[in-house]
């Protein structure tokens, strides 16, 4: 297949786990081209010979596919001598079924790169890279988190303990004390008095969810998923705190996206670390919502659109959108209502799915004009009027503008 060139002097690579195959096109002053095979393995040596190697031939593009997590090292030592290579979704490369050798992959990627037709992925800048090792092992242990805390529940109703009936969260201040004095043996009237005031359900009630049978088999799964849930909690708290120190000098950005209904501090953070703050590398909204996989793909034949599944995309982003569109759905704003009215007729599921790709593309030009968030259901006049009108007229009468109110 003849295709017309682009680019004069390109490297394709083919990245597996022990060995990196290249492939170099090099266009010759006579019109004719230069094709150039190397190995190269997988260590550090071999990487920075490869970077040598790139560097020597002065190439216009460097492409590789993304294939798992091999990229990445070759990727930074690429970068380290300053060049930026072209990381590619696999599904753009696919070589005609039979074909398929390493130093194939790397020619075809080549002749590809040299044609102009691939299009490279988002790559965050290297510091961001870094921050989302923190991030996403953050939010492996929030998982974790919940696993574990969904465990004390189901011992806690094996053995007859009925806390989640009377409380709305058995991981709370008091329940917390009254679950650790039940394990450590102390009867139920005598651990009634750990609980809080504050809670709704009256002492009978929260007397006869403590009446259990606890055996000496539940005292021990449960002190040491207690230990254990504690354990990740602090873990949890030192890797945010890691985060969001790290993250500083984008506090202005962070205090931007907070402005957004279902974001808070450390949900900007991990969404900043994984999408960046620069929005022309995706140049518009539906490009970000494609490489997040939160958009439906597109079936059509003959003149008839098919039912299609959303593409695979970033699972971290995907995860994040949806916890926002939970509680944004929960707000007195724009997608409360949109929220509501999808859910009739299409499911809660898929409700929070449309009111994340909302809050995705709302996202990209809040990153891209910098400009804070303001929802359109919300006459925002008239709130700031409701909140200090009663502070205005104090001070208007105070100071003799307007007459006191007669009693």
């Amino acid at each position: 297949m003849q295709l017309c060139a682009l680019h004069k002097r390109v490297i394709g690579l083919d990245v597996h786990q022990a060995q990196i195959t290249a492939c170099a096109l090099i266009e010759q002053a006579d019109g004719s081209t230069r094709i150039e095979h190397r190995q190269f393995g997988a260590f550090a040596r071999d990487r920075r010979e490869l970077a040598q190697w790139a560097t020597s031939l002065q190439p216009d593009e460097v492409v590789m596919e993304s294939t798992g997590i091999y990229w990445k090292s070759p990727y930074a030592a690429l970068e380290a001598v300053g060049i930026a290579a072209k990381v590619v979704n696999a599904r753009h490369v696919k070589n005609v079924p039979g074909r398929k050798t390493d130093v194939g992959d790397a020619q075809w990627l080549a002749t590809l790169s040299r044609a102009g037709l691939l299009r490279a992925s988002f790559v965050p800048p290297a510091h961001f890279r870094q921050l989302r090792l923190i991030a996403r092992e953050r939010q492996k242990l929030v998982g974790q988190l919940a696993s574990d805390k969904n465990r004390v529940h189901k011992l806690l109703t094996d053995d007859g303990i009925r806390l989640s009936v009377v409380l709305s969260d058995i991981h709370g201040k008091s329940a917390r004390a009254m679950i650790k004095a039940l394990i450590a043996g102390h009867p139920p009237e005598e651990v009634l008095r750990l609980a809080s005031r504050r809670l709704k359900a009256s002492r009978q009630e929260l007397l006869d969810a403590l009446q259990g049978n606890l055996t000496d088999s539940h005292c021990f799964v449960l002190e040491e998923l207690m230990r254990k849930i504690e354990d990740i909690e602090a873990r949890i708290a030192r890797f945010e705190a890691r985060l969001l120190r790290e993250l500083q000098p984008q506090r202005d950005i962070l205090a931007l996206l907070q402005t957004l209904p279902g974001i808070d501090l450390i949900g900007a953070a991990m969404l900043l670390v994984e999408i960046g703050s620069d929005m022309s590398v995706f140049g518009n909204p539906d490009r970000l919502a494609s490489w997040v996989g939160m958009c439906p793909g597109n079936n059509e034949s003959a003149g008839k659109r098919k039912g299609s599944k959303m593409r695979k995309g970033n699972s971290y982003v995907r995860r994040l959108l949806c916890e926002f569109a939970h509680a944004a759905s929960r707000t007195a704003s724009v997608f409360q209502s949109k929220f509501q009215a999808l859910r009739v007729r299409r499911g809660h599921k898929r409700a929070i799915v449309a009111i994340g790709h909302k809050l995705l593309r709302t996202i990209f030009f809040m990153l891209q004009r910098r400009k804070y968030y303001r929802d359109s259901s919300v006459d925002y006049e008239e709130l700031s009027v409701r909140r200090n009108a009663p502070r205005w007229i104090k001070s208007l009468t105070r100071f003799g503008f307007i007459a006191p109110a007669s009693a």
